[in-house]
C-alpha cells in the first residue's frame, strides 16, 4: 500500500491544498517531533531551513508550533541549501532536520524534506511510522506545559555550511582567475552560491539571486538551462553553474555553451575518481539514467547499478552496495565521500577542482556520448491511468518496437500530477513513434 503523505522526495503539493497548509504542517511537526523525541541518546533538537517561497512564512511557524508542542527545541536558519541543512543536522547532533521546500517546482507548491540525525533522508519504514502519528489523536502527542520546546533563530547557517564545504578540499585550493556564471534559481542558495565562489577568489557573475517569493525556478535554474547557456557565453565565463530551488541539483554549461546534465557530470567524476583511486565499488544511477552511461561504464570497467528514481533511493543503494558515487540525470548527484544527499554546490566545487590546472570545462566532459533520449511529461488528473489495460498494451507495443535498439520507462511522478514517458534509441523514428504510442494511450 502506498504512503498517504510522503512521495519519492518528502512531502510536496500545492500551497493551501489538502497536504500543504498550516494545519497539516502543525500535524507534520507534532508527528515528526513525537517520533524522534522517543529515540534514545539524542538531544531533543530539530533544525529547520527553507527556500525562498512566500509560503514559507506561513508554513514555518505552523511546523515550529507542532515540533515545540511535541517537546522539541527548534533552531531555524532561514534560506539554506538542502544539503546545508543535512550537514548541519549531523554536525549539531540534532534529532532531525527539516527543509521546507518544493525543490524545482513552481512557487505555488511547497513541501518538506526530512533528515535523521545521521544527515540521511528518512527510510520508508520511518516515514510510515510518522504517517501513523500524523493521523493519530493529536492530544495524545501534546507535551505537558513544563516540557514544551523553545525556539531560536540562528543567523550563521550560510557561513557554517560554506565552512563545511571548504573542509573537503585542500586549504590551498582557490578559484583565482576563473570567471564563473552561477544561476541560483532565485532559491535557497542565492546567498551561499556567490559567497562561496567569491570566497575562493573567483570572478562571479550571478543571476537568479533576487528572490521575491514568487520567482523561484521561474525561467531560471537547472530546469531552464537556456538561461545559464546565454549568460555563460555573454560573459565569456570559463564555466556556468545552474542550481534548482533548494540547490540539491546542478546542471553545468561549458565555456562553449554546451549544456552538461547529471549523467555527463557523473561519467566525468567516476572516470576521474577511478583514476585517482577514490571511487569505491562503482556508481549508482536510476531507471532514468541514460543507456549510454551504462555502456560507457561497461567500456571503462566501472560497476553500474540502477535504483528507483529519487536521490533517497540512490543513497540507499549506495549504502547497500558500498559505493561512494551516485546520482540522477536531473543533476541530483551524491558524492558519498563528502555528503549524504545531493548538493549542487559541492558537486560544482569538485568539478572546479578538476579545472584547477587550467583544464577547460569542455575537455572534462568530452568522453561520454549519450544515447538519444526523449522524455515527455503528460499531465493527468489521475496517475492510476498508467495501470489501465489500454496503457499497458501501448507500453508492450512500444517495447516490441524497441527490442535490440533501446529501452523505455513509463512511471508516475512522485511529486507532480504527471506521467513521465522516457524512451532511448539510436533510431530517431522509432524513438518518437514509441513515445507517441504511450502518450496517446494516456490522453
Amino acid at each position: 500500500m502506498g504512503k498517504k503523505y510522503f512521495g519519492t522526495d518528502g512531502i510536496r503539493g500545492r500551497v493551501n491544498g489538502s497536504k500543504i497548509n498550516g494545519d497539516m504542517f502543525f500535524k507534520f511537526g507534532l508527528a515528526a517531533g513525537t517520533y524522534f523525541k522517543n529515540q534514545k541518546k539524542l538531544k531533543q533538537i530539530a533544525i529547520i531551513a527553507k527556500d525562498t517561497r512566500l509560503s514559507g512564512y506561513t508554513l514555518e511557524p505552523a511546523l515550529v508550533s507542532g515540533l515545540t508542542s511535541a517537546g522539541m527545541h527548534v533552531f531555524t536558519f532561514g534560506p539554506l541549501p538542502t544539503n546545508g541543512l543535512a550537514m548541519l543536522t549531523k554536525k549539531m547532533r540534532a534529532n532531525l532536520g527539516i527543509m521546507i521546500t518544493a525543490s524545482h517546482n513552481p512557487y505555488y507548491d511547497n513541501g518538506l524534506k526530512l533528515f535523521g540525525p545521521d544527515g540521511l533522508k528518512l527510510s520508508d519504514k520511518i516515514e510510515n511510522k510518522i504517517e501513523k502519528l500524523i493521523d493519530s489523536n493529536v492530544s495524545k502527542n501534546l507535551s505537558n506545559p513544563e516540557i514544551l520546546g523553545r525556539v531560536k533563530r540562528l543567523e550563521d547557517g550560510t557561513e557554517k555550511y560554506i565552512e563545511i564545504l571548504k573542509t573537503n578540499f585542500p586549504k590551498q585550493f582557490n578559484l583565482r582567475g576563473l570567471r564563473i556564471t552561477i544561476d541560483c534559481a532565485n532559491g535557497a542558495a542565492y546567498k551561499a552560491g556567490p559567497q562561496l565562489l567569491r570566497s575562493l577568489g573567483a570572478l562571479v557573475n550571478e543571476i537568479g539571486t533576487s528572490p521575491n517569493g514568487f520567482n523561484i525556478n521561474d525561467k531560471c535554474g537547472s530546469t531552464f538551462p537556456n538561461k545559464i547557456k546565454y549568460h555563460t557565453k555573454k560573459n565569456k565565463s570559463h564555466i556556468g553553474i545552474s542550481l534548482d530551488g533548494d540547490a540539491d541539483r546542478i546542471i553545468i554549461c561549458d565555456e562553449l555553451g554546451k549544456i552538461i546534465d547529471g549523467d555527463k557530470i557523473i561519467a566525468m567524476l567516476a572516470e576521474r575518481w577511478k583514476r585517482k583511486k577514490i571511487l569505491k565499488g562503482g556508481v549508482v544511477g536510476t531507471q532514468m539514467s541514460n543507456y549510454g552511461l551504462q555502456k560507457y561504464f561497461s567500456k571503462n570497467n566501472i560497476k553500474f547499478l540502477r535504483s528507483k528514481v529519487g536521490d533517497r533511493y540512490v543513497k540507499e543503494e549506495m549504502q547497500k552496495s558500498k559505493f561512494n558515487l551516485g546520482g540522477e540525470q536531473s543533476g541530483h548527484i551524491i558524492l558519498g565521500k563528502f555528503a549524504t544527499t545531493g548538493d549542487g554546490l559541492l558537486v560544482a566545487l569538485e568539478v572546479l577542482f578538476s579545472m584547477r590546472k587550467g583544464k577547460k570545462a569542455s575537455e572534462l566532459f568530452k568522453n561520454f556520448i549519450p544515447t538519444p533520449q526523449l522524455l515527455k511529461n503528460v499531465v493527468v488528473k489521475n496517475k492510476s491511468i498508467i495501470d489501465s489495460l489500454n496503457c499497458k498494451n501501448a507500453i508492450k507495443k512500444a517495447n516490441k518496437l524497441l527490442v535490440g535498439s533501446g529501452r523505455m520507462l513509463v512511471r508516475k511522478s512522485g511529486t507532480e500530477p504527471v506521467i513521465r514517458i522516457m524512451c532511448e534509441s539510436e533510431n530517431h523514428a522509432i524513438l518518437h513513434q514509441c513515445v507517441n504510442i504511450v502518450k496517446n494511450s494516456i490522453k
